[in-house]
């Protein structure tokens, strides 16, 4: 019997016995269950992950790549080779978020943090960028550990500030392609609470959107709030901006596009009977298609205008429109994405690895090192982090399982980060192979 219970557990993490997933399971007790723990207690804002890239920077050292820091700001390349071969990049996200920990677990951030602004600010894992750099670890030192199973060069990216979709573009600016060997394919995964543990998905198409993060300053006119007229309320034009916004979704796009204008923020005033002269607004924009993005963005800058125009304000005073964060949609290569899941079905078995629908449009800035003229084929795939109970206890009227960026947030650490490490070093042994 517990010979039964044994194996079924196995199967349920998504670990087939084999001697890789025995190697992985023996390194996540060793140390990698600590190395998350002390990244999950001890999370980093984006842009500021000090800490987090200099122990990344040592570990994968000491698993035998040679290793170059502060690239694209707090960015860490390891570069392990070994012969002559194709050039695989595998990237790990670092950042956590501004997120006060509710999760109740014994290991819970309670960290704070002053961001690149200067802000302080509670910071948090919630999103599972601590599974990301642990499994990297994990798959740095397997891979060393089997060179006579591959033959090339391997970029191991721990990147910085994946959640302003800035950290990517900023390792590229800062030379990640002509410093170091260009690689031919990129390789990146990002655990899941929205599936259970055991589970792996490599499809091919759109598997991230585009996002925009646009400011909108509108400038008023201040008067006392009793005299209205006196005045141009930004409050007024910010409202009827918030609903015009929608129409370009439910008017502009096709039924059949993804598309959203989502507005995050709108701060305005100081006091109930003073009319201010400023209110900004921040939004979100995502797509599928880019022609659907530049759509969406150019809307936003003539709704904006036009408010500004029929509440009266001069052509110098016009609200004014910002891009301020951006990342095109992130799409897997078709015949990559089939070698590969290929591979995880061999591996893992048909129930393991499965094709989930998509049920939001979240953006992931790894589009970067993939874009068609870059020429580099990329692959993102998604592994499950939730016990399968969690799930059946929802489905029986318990509590939900928390999403991401959720201050509940979690994962469970142990079948996220040994599915992770293995799916992802098989994934470069596959694309990796001795001739």
């Amino acid at each position: 019997m517990k010979s039964l219970i044994a194996t079924l557990a196995l199967l349920s993490s998504g670990a087939v016995a084999s001697p890789l997933s025995d190697a992985i399971k023996a390194d996540y007790d060793k140390s990698l269950n600590a190395l998350f723990v002390d990244f999950h207690k001890n999370p980093e804002l984006s842009y500021v992950e000090t800490r987090t890239a200099k122990i990344m920077a040592q570990q994968l050292r000491a698993a035998g790549a040679t290793v170059t820091e502060g690239v694209g700001g707090t960015g860490v390349v390891g570069v392990m080779k070994n012969g002559e071969g194709p050039v695989v990049l595998v990237r790990a996200d670092m950042d956590g978020l501004p997120v006060k920990e509710a999760s109740g677990l014994p290991y819970a951030s309670t960290v704070r943090q002053k961001n690149l602004e200067g802000e302080e600010q509670p910071v948090m894992h919630a999103c599972g960028h601590d599974v990301h750099i642990t499994s990297l670890v994990g798959t740095a030192r397997r891979l060393a550990a089997m060179k006579d199973q591959w033959r090339g060069t391997i970029l191991f990216i721990v990147q910085p500030a994946e959640e302003r979709i800035g950290g990517a573009r900023k390792m590229l600016e800062d030379g990640l392609y002509t410093r170091f060997p260009k690689p031919q394919y990129a390789l990146a995964f990002h655990v899941t609470s929205e599936h259970p543990t055991g589970r792996i998905a490599a499809d091919p198409g759109i598997t991230a959107s585009s996002s925009d993060s646009v400011d909108i300053v509108i400038h008023g006119v201040g008067a006392h709030g009793a005299s209205p007229h006196m005045g141009k309320d930004p409050i007024v034009m910010g409202a009827q901006l918030v609903m015009a916004l929608q129409t370009l979704v439910s008017r502009e796009i096709a039924p059949l596009q993804p598309a959203v204008v989502t507005v995050g923020a709108f701060r305005s005033g100081l006091k109930h009977n003073i009319i201010s002269d400023r209110a900004e607004l921040q939004l979100t924009v995502r797509a599928d298609d880019e022609t659907v993005r530049k759509t969406l963005l150019a809307g936003i800058r003539r709704v904006a205008a036009n408010v500004g125009r029929m509440n009266g304000l001069p052509e110098d005073k016009l609200p004014q429109v910002t891009v301020v964060q951006s990342t095109p949609a992130t799409v897997n290569d078709p015949a990559l994405s089939a070698r590969i899941r290929s591979r995880f079905v061999q591996t893992f078995g048909d129930q393991a690895v499965i094709s989930p629908p998509r049920t939001g449009m979240g953006a992931e800035d790894f589009a970067y090192f993939v874009q068609p003229e870059l020429g580099v084929k990329g692959v993102y795939f998604w592994v499950g982090g939730t016990p399968q109970a969690a799930f059946d206890a929802q489905k029986a009227g318990g509590p939900p399982v928390p999403s991401h960026h959720s201050p509940l947030f979690k994962i469970d650490p142990e079948p996220s980060i040994r599915l992770g490490t293995e799916g992802m070093t098989l994934a470069v042994l596959e694309l990796m192979k001795p001739q």
